[in-house]
C-alpha cells in the first residue's frame, strides 16, 4: 500500500501539456474511477478515488479541459477498508455534457462499456495519458518480490481489454484476468513495470521499487548461497563420520599390521572425524596434502578389505550405518 500512494502521489504532479494527453487521462480517469447515475432525468457523475491529491487532480482537469464544476466529498472508511478515506467527485449541474465531453457516453446517449474511442486511437502520448489516468483511478503496486504486480482494477471485461490493447502501443505486456469476480488488467514483469512506471513519469517511485527490488535479489542470493553452503557442510560432515567408522573397522582388522604411514592417517582420521581431509593434512606430522591424506586413507581401507576377505569377516564398509548417511 505504501508503494502505491507514493507512486499515484507523484503521477497527480506529472505536468501534461498536450490536450490530447490531457483529455485521454481525464476521460480514463472517470471511467475506470467514476459511475453515472440518472437523478431526476440527469446524468450526475461521481469518481470515488482513494487519495486527495489525485481527487484534486481530477477536479482541476475537470474544470480546466471542459469547464466544468465538481465537488469533492470525503468518504470514511469502513469494512475492509476501515481506517482509509475515500474522496468522492461528483458533477451534478451539466453531468451529461461532461459525459459526452469525455467520451463517456455515445451519441446517442448510452454508456460506453469500453475506453472512449478519441484514447483508444490516440497517440503514443494519449496511452500514456490513459495508462496513468487508469493507474490514478484504481491502480496498485506490490512491492518486488517473487510475485511483484502492477495491478488495475476495471469497470468491465471491455474496459479491461480496451486498456490492455492501449498497452501495446507502449510495448506494455499486460493481461486482462477475471480476479475474485471483478476485472483486472496485470503486469507481472518486473522489467515491464520499471519501463511502464518511467513511462508514465514516476521517475522518484522508479528509483526506490528498484532499490527494493535490488535489496530483494541481494537477499534471496544471499539466502540461496547460504543455504547451499550449509548443505555441502552437512553433506562433508556425514561423510567424514562413514570415513572415521570404516578407518576404525580398518584398525580393528589389521591392528598393528600395517604401514607406520597409513597407520598414522588413520589414527588422525578417528581423533578428529568431523575434520576435513585438508585439515588432517594440517594436523599431520610432517604436514601433507589432502590428496595425500585421502590416498593413505584408502590403501588402508583397501588393506583391510583385503584381509577381511581373507578371513571371511565383515569388511569396512560393514561399520557404515544408515543413520550416518541420513540427511
Amino acid at each position: 500500500m505504501a508503494m502505491t500512494a507514493a507512486v499515484k502521489d507523484e503521477l497527480s504532479r506529472v505536468p501534461v501539456t498536450r490536450p490530447s494527453a490531457r483529455k485521454a487521462e481525464l476521460a480514463t480517469m472517470l471511467r475506470f474511477a467514476g459511475a453515472l447515475h440518472l437523478v431526476g432525468g440527469h446524468i450526475v457523475i461521481e469518481a470515488e478515488l482513494d487519495t486527495g491529491s489525485v481527487a484534486r487532480r481530477l477536479r482541476k482537469e475537470i474544470a480546466d479541459i471542459f469547464g466544468h464544476g465538481s465537488e469533492v466529498q470525503i468518504v470514511a472508511g469502513g469494512g475492509l477498508r476501515k481506517g482509509s478515506s475515500r474522496y468522492l467527485v461528483r458533477v451534478t449541474k451539466d453531468g451529461e455534457r461532461l459525459a459526452r465531453q469525455a467520451g463517456l457516453v455515445d451519441l446517442r446517449g448510452r454508456p460506453v462499456k469500453g475506453l472512449p474511442h478519441h484514447v483508444v486511437a490516440g497517440g503514443v502520448a494519449d496511452a500514456e495519458a490513459a495508462w496513468r489516468g487508469a493507474f490514478l483511478a484504481h491502480g496498485s503496486l506490490t512491492e518486488p518480490g517473487r510475485s511483484c504486480s502492477l495491478e488495475i482494477t476495471c469497470p468491465s471485461p471491455e474496459a479491461a481489454l480496451a486498456l490492455v490493447g492501449v498497452g501495446r502501443r507502449l510495448g506494455v505486456a499486460s493481461k486482462a484476468r477475471e480476479v475474485r469476480g471483478g476485472d483486472r488488467v496485470l503486469v507481472r514483469d518486473g522489467d515491464a513495470i520499471h519501463a511502464l512506471l518511467t513511462r508514465l513519469g514516476a521517475h522518484e517511485s522508479v528509483i526506490d521499487w528498484e532499490e527494493r527490488r535490488m535489496r530483494r535479489e541481494v537477499r534471496a542470493t544471499a539466502n540461496r548461497l547460504a543455504n547451499f553452503d550449509d548443505a555441502n557442510l552437512r553433506r562433508s560432515a556425514r561423510a567424514a563420520v562413514a570415513a572415521g567408522a570404516r578407518v576404525q573397522r580398518a584398525l580393528e582388522i589389521l591392528g598393528d599390521d600395517a604401514p607406520d604411514h597409513l597407520l598414522q592417517a588413520g589414527r588422525l582420521r578417528i581423533e578428529h572425524t568431523q575434520a576435513s581431509l585438508e585439515e588432517l593434512g594440517a594436523l599431520s606430522d610432517p604436514v601433507m596434502t589432502k590428496d595425500a591424506v585421502a590416498g593413505r586413507i584408502r590403501r588402508l581401507l583397501a588393506l583391510a578389505d583385503k584381509r577381511a576377505q581373507d578371513l571371511g569377516i565383515p569388511d569396512t564398509e560393514s561399520a557404515v550405518t544408515p543413520e550416518m548417511l541420513a540427511p
